[in-house]
């Protein structure tokens, strides 16, 4: 597929047949994370990818909000759960080459740890698209996080930044509702050129 057109069919998809994936199928998805950029080339990054059923059942009870809304979302073969690992840059940006021998936090004009899994989160977002396939990143709530990480064995200083779920699409899945294409902002509105508020 051709990557505009890839770009232009991401959208979150909420609605799963229980069709499974092929073994390499998964693996590109997840290959693809490992291309994001990140500061450094820290890689600070992890991902819990559950495959099996047991496993998924395990984890869907620490997103109560979203199996009550999509249901169907638990019938996608995969779910991701890509995990940023602040550490891994503090201690990066502490080498010779970088030279932040303090790994002062305050150092980072943002937490680029947390944009660099996002970045990854987005490639396997659009790495299933590319496969003919639907994906969808959702949240894991702060007061669910302690459970999850006992139920799966997270390390501490690995910080989940939500979830995703790839699969084939259900069959019946529901027409985009209207105000969705009403609301996406048009490009003058928010692409300023050479000067904030001049978008001609």
């Amino acid at each position: 597929m051709d990557f505009s057109e890839v770009v232009r069919r991401r959208r979150m998809i909420r609605h799963y047949s229980d069709k499974p994936l092929a073994p390499e199928v998964i693996e590109r998805v997840l290959d693809s994370a490992l291309r994001a950029p990140s500061a450094g080339f820290s890689q600070g990054w992890a991902f819990l990818a559950l495959t099996e059923p047991g496993d998924r059942a395990r984890f869907w009870p620490f997103v109560p909000r979203r199996v009550e809304q999509t249901p169907t979302m638990q019938d996608a073969p995969l779910v991701v759960v890509p995990l940023a690992h602040k550490a891994a840059y503090l201690e990066r940006y502490a080498e010779a080459d970088k030279g932040w021998e303090d790994r002062a936090e305050d150092r980072w004009p943002a937490p680029y740890w947390y944009i660099d899994t996002g970045m990854a989160a987005l490639l396997m977002l659009l790495s299933a698209v590319d496969e003919g396939l639907g994906a969808c990143f959702f949240g894991i709530m702060p007061e669910q996080l302690d459970g999850f990480r006992a139920e799966f064995g997270i390390p501490e200083e690995y910080a989940p930044i939500g979830g995703i779920c790839v699969g084939y699409r259900a069959e019946d899945v529901p027409a985009q509702p209207a105000r969705i294409a009403e609301r996406r902002r048009d490009k003058e509105a928010v692409v300023h050129r050479g000067q904030w508020g001049r978008h001609g």
